[in-house]
């Protein structure tokens, strides 16, 4: 096979004087859509209609189906697939599972994707409905399903499909560890991705195909090692870890990123981002030039009104669900903000109790959350998930890591930093207590320091939950950046909480109880 060599600017030069034929292929792609029909604010959380008719709004099915025809006008072969986990993290997906999903993909002229974690998040059952109805087809190469009868006939681990008269081969991937990620059953064996991946390019390439692509839904550190360890792969459209590439801010890495000859590319998450790859083959379907960005979907990016309107007769019966009835509360449960963003808060003790409950099994021992997270108060009586999700709107996930007790003590003097500006950073907790001096100087605020009624040891590693906002540096949180076995995509806050207030029989007695100690 020829050797493939690319510059650092992903251009490649055809050999002087070689009369090739060139073959042009636009890839249109998105990954971590989860079910974000309706525009979304800078948060990822629900925009309002005021704010989307003012153009503060992103994404959303309907701002995607014009970017995509416009794509798609630029180019004169496209392909458009997806990098997994379109399942999970609105209340479209708690009525419609993946009813939904399907009607939009197939809408939007899908050609293929892979199975993210989430698709699994109901069971077999719910994922084999949706690839019954969808008309493209549903990949996963490491991943053995012959021993799971809803799916053993309907997941390939690799297809071939035809476009501007060349053949493309696509392949698909999931996490390794979907079996602690999700609900798959005992049925279904994960394996190693890069030999499952390089096992379907031999067969590919076998069968002549020279053009292969691989959706991945494992996240950008391992899309690389994907890369460095397999030969043959021109492609890949990863997801999973929400990787935005490309050169505005923000950015994980270059758009695409090149390893061993492979262009690594994703486009973050939500729908806020349309990827386009712009990829160029020879004969020998050796790349020679692949450019491109992700497209950011702003206020710029006009609504398609069909799109829109069928949207809107899909949420009317969320209505229904915004107003279920998970319990009732003894007395008012405090979220005002000049309330949780200065001391503990009867609101932020049931956000923080409902999340440490949640993982608690998992050896997590301390639940930290901002009170900026916190959005209004309950009232006594009725809780409805409504009022959950006026409380917790911004459809942050739940996030399990690691960090020292050196690493915590850092994340509660920024959370105590800026308590005079009703800033949103003040910590909520669980499994913890603490002093606070608020006039104290920087860096001495936060004393007598309590994990699980041990005093806090600055060496010993903790496992924390929070939300993802948080985990990945939001409200100045950098230290947590970098934790340890950090993962991001655990279920809606709101509806950890509102489970757990029905777990706790429905009827939930507000309280502080002293954890946070204001000096």
């Amino acid at each position: 096979m020829m050797t493939r060599i690319l510059t650092t600017t992903c251009l490649l030069a055809l050999t002087a004087g070689a009369a090739q034929a060139e073959y042009n292929l636009t890839i249109l792609h998105t990954n971590d859509f989860h079910d974000r029909y309706e525009p979304i604010s800078q948060y990822d959380g629900p925009c309002s209609a005021e704010d989307n008719a003012a153009g503060e709004c992103f994404g959303g099915a309907a701002r995607l189906q014009t970017a995509l025809e416009e794509a798609r006008s630029r180019s004169n072969n496209t392909i458009l697939v997806d990098g997994g986990d379109q399942f999970q993290g609105t209340l479209f997906y708690t009525l419609y599972k993946g009813e939904m999903t399907a009607e939009f993909m197939n809408k939007l002229g899908y050609d293929a994707m892979t199975v993210g974690n989430h698709e699994f998040d109901d069971g077999p059952e719910v994922l084999a409905a949706f690839i019954d109805a969808v008309e493209f087809p549903v990949l996963m190469s490491n991943a053995d399903v012959s021993g799971e009868d809803l799916l053993s006939d309907k997941i390939m681990k690799s297809t071939v499909i035809e476009r501007g008269g060349e053949r493309i081969g696509l392949i698909g991937l999931t996490p390794e560890n979907t079996g602690e990620l999700s609900n798959p059953g005992g049925n279904i064996i994960f394996t190693q991705p890069a030999d499952a991946v390089q096992a379907q390019v031999d067969a590919l390439t076998a069968d002549g195909v020279n053009k292969i692509i691989v959706l991945s839904h494992s996240g950008y550190g391992i899309d690389q090692d994907v890369a460095a360890n397999t030969t043959g792969v021109d492609v890949i459209v990863g997801g999973h870890d929400n990787s935005l590439l490309g050169n505005m801010d923000g950015a994980k890495g270059p758009y695409p990123t090149m390893v061993n000859g492979t262009a690594i590319v994703q486009a973050y998450a939500y729908g806020k981002f349309l990827g386009e790859l712009n990829v160029t083959f020879d004969d020998d379907g050796v790349i020679t030039e692949a450019a491109g960005q992700p497209i950011l979907m702003d206020g710029g990016v006009t609504e398609d009104t069909a799109t829109v309107d069928r949207i809107a007769e899909l949420a009317q019966p969320l209505e229904e669900i915004r107003n279920e009835v998970v319990g009732e509360t003894t007395d008012a449960i405090e979220g005002n903000r000049d309330v949780c963003r200065a001391m503990e808060c009867s609101g932020g003790n049931l956000i923080a109790d409902a999340m440490l409950d949640r993982v608690q099994d998992q050896g997590i021992a301390v639940a930290f959350t901002n009170s900026g997270g916190i959005r209004a108060s309950i009232d006594a009586g009725e809780i409805t998930k409504g009022e959950v999700l006026t409380v917790l709107p911004f459809q942050n996930t739940l996030s399990t890591f690691r960090v020292t007790g050196e690493q915590l003590m850092e994340a509660l003097e920024n959370g105590v930093s800026q308590i005079a500006d009703g800033s949103g950073r003040f910590p909520q907790v669980a499994g913890m207590t603490f002093e606070v001096d608020p006039t104290a100087e920087v860096g001495s605020r936060v004393s007598n320091v309590m994990v699980g009624g041990a005093a806090i040891d600055p060496s010993q590693t903790y496992g924390l939950v929070s939300n993802n906002f948080v985990r990945n540096g939001g409200d100045g949180y950098t230290m947590f950046q970098n934790a340890e076995d950090a993962y991001d995509f655990g279920p809606d806050v709101a509806d950890v909480v509102a489970e757990y207030i029905a777990n706790l029989g429905g009827t939930y007695t507000p309280y502080t109880d002293g954890r946070i100690t204001m000096n």
